[in-house]
């Protein structure tokens, strides 16, 4: 899924599941929100075609959900919430599943993304709830205080997580320019 989806197929999918209410609220979130999302998650999780599939799924769960989504105060970190919250639940579930093959064992190698390569590797590195800040904080270009209601951790751990991901990316990859 190298591109987003369009209103069309927002459309079809909204009759499929139901869902007619806010349809092109809904559509205009998505063209505006879905790149941005999308980033935020390869971010976070390291492999672009993983975080198309959870960034795909959780506007799927936001489409469902919409007229909640759309009240709560940070739409777009709702998505990137929900699709690390997937990620999650999937770990969970392929960790309890035999692979039948060796095909199943080997995870196909990622396509070439736009971000740059020695940027991922670092966050790579990143313990998961400083991955997960800078996505929010730098990717989505939210402040502390939506970053920590999308979190559910006070804007203080926000901050001092933050630090510590600049300083450790700073080491990592010697950008001076990434602090927001």
């Amino acid at each position: 899924m190298a591109s987003g989806h369009s209103p069309k197929e927002i459309t079809l999918l909204e009759r499929y599941l139901g869902v007619a209410q806010d349809s092109a609220v809904f559509a205009g979130f998505y063209q505006v929100n879905r790149d941005r999302c999308l980033r935020a998650v390869q971010a976070s999780v390291g492999d672009r075609e993983l975080a198309e599939d959870l960034v795909a799924e959780a506007f799927i769960r936001a489409l469902m959900a919409w007229p909640k989504v759309s009240r709560h105060p940070a739409p777009e970190a709702w998505v990137v919430r929900t699709a690390l919250n997937t990620r999650i639940t999937w770990w969970r579930r392929r960790r309890r599943e035999v692979p039948l093959s060796d095909a199943d064992k080997a995870a196909a190698p990622s396509q070439e993304s736009a971000m740059d390569v020695t940027l991922l590797a670092a966050l790579r590195r990143l313990p998961p709830r400083q991955r997960e800040v800078i996505a929010l904080r730098v990717f989505l270009d939210l402040d502390t205080k939506a970053t920590a209601a999308a979190l559910g951790i006070a804007p203080g751990t926000v901050g001092a997580n933050l630090s510590q991901a600049i300083a450790t990316l700073r080491r990592h990859i010697g950008t001076p320019t990434l602090e927001k």
